[in-house]
């Protein structure tokens, strides 16, 4: 049975996806460089879902800001 609106709280149902859409497999490909434009957006190599404790920052990458 699901939760009525008025009851839940607006940030404390928000969760990790499991599942990444195109455009940030994509983006985070690119920014790996393990994919260019010509490359084409079919048959794309697999990626993980970045999953962090609360508090945390992602892996620290030259370059980006």
């Amino acid at each position: 049975m699901s939760m009525d609106k008025s009851l839940k709280k607006a940030s404390g149902l928000t969760r990790q996806r499991g599942v990444l859409t195109r455009p940030e497999r994509l983006a985070l490909l690119q920014e790996d460089e393990k994919w260019t434009p010509a490359a084409g957006v079919y048959n794309l190599p697999k990626t993980k879902s970045r999953k962090l404790a609360p508090g945390q920052t992602g892996p620290k990458r030259p370059g980006v800001k």
